[in-house]
């Protein structure tokens, strides 16, 4: 439990980046996603233009967003921290929740959206009473993929969560991670140390199947209230 080599602190570091990552994320994409989908013609080139946008940004390596952070952190003077970390995954999965979320509220009815403003709701009323309730599976499901991919990814948090074995007690220290934990415990000779890194590999394994059921568990729960 974080004592002579354990991997706890690894585990919470992992937990906190993620998590504090998908929300950040959420906070970010939610608003982008209903503004493009009901505030903008579906025709329009702006709606497009961002579209391609996160498709050209899901594609960049993870090294590029750990290289950007820390390059903005230098410039800002923010050291390596949990809460640098969490602005770097939070970016990177940015376009990961966007495209998720974009192509499960365009399958919302254009009649239901239309209803709703015709009897007098507006736009935002409209977004987060009407699509949102009705697109809360793929929602839930946008988020679970942006934190599975947080989670497991290492080198966008080499540059700027950084490494400690130390259990996370505040977002201005260093954190350490599961997968940078594996890579950094698998290069020692001692055979021990690699067992914790197979170890660490196992937990972090666990954690993602623990999340695709939640997925799973979670959908079938809000698909209840769609409308079909």
């Amino acid at each position: 439990m974080g004592k002579e080599g354990g991997v706890l602190n690894a585990i919470l570091g992992s937990l906190y980046l993620s998590i504090g990552a998908t929300v950040l994320s959420m906070l970010m994409s939610l608003p982008i996603v209903l503004y493009i989908n009901l505030y903008l013609k579906p025709d329009s080139k702006f709606a497009a233009t961002i579209r391609l946008a996160m498709d050209l940004m899901w594609g960049v390596p993870s090294i590029v967003y750990g290289a950007f952070g820390f390059t903005v952190m230098v410039l800002i003077g923010l050291k390596t921290s949990m809460l640098a970390g969490m602005i770097t995954l939070a970016i990177m999965i940015l376009p990961i929740i966007i495209r998720a979320m974009d192509e499960i509220v365009r399958t919302v009815p254009l009649g239901l959206i239309e209803a709703s403003l015709s009897l007098g709701a507006t736009r935002w009323e409209t977004a987060f009473k009407v699509v949102v309730k009705q697109t809360m599976p793929g929602i839930v499901t946008a988020m679970l993929l942006g934190f599975g991919r947080a989670i497991g990814d290492a080198a966008s948090v080499i540059f700027t969560a950084g490494y400690t074995d130390k259990i996370p007690y505040s977002i201005m220290k260093q954190v350490g991670t599961l997968p940078l934990s594996i890579f950094f415990q698998l290069g020692s000779p001692i055979p021990e140390v690699q067992n914790r890194a197979y170890a660490a590999a196992v937990i972090l394994t666990i954690i993602i199947l623990i999340v695709s059921i939640l997925s799973r568990l979670y959908y079938r729960k809000f698909a209840r209230n769609r409308i079909l």
